[in-house]
């Protein structure tokens, strides 16, 4: 039987952290990404973008953390 390692779960600790960073940082640099004048033309795909990364890191997080405390398969 293989042994857990707690570095995952670290790291899976700090990828939902840095995701739900993402999402509260969000609204604070859109107004700033808006009064430059190279960014207007495409907020909706920046914005999206980031919500993007931050889902990822949620799920990718997540699913670190969820896989660290599931009993592990026996081998066959």
């Amino acid at each position: 039987m293989k042994e857990k390692n707690n570095i995952h779960l670290i790291w899976g600790i700090l990828l939902l952290l840095a995701g739900i960073g993402v999402f509260f940082r969000i609204p604070q640099v859109m107004p700033k990404l808006e009064q430059i004048q190279y960014f207007s033309s495409g907020l909706i795909f920046i914005r999206f973008c980031f919500y993007l990364i931050g889902a990822l890191l949620v799920a990718g997080g997540g699913k670190k953390v969820i896989a660290f405390f599931q009993k592990p398969k026996k081998d066959m």
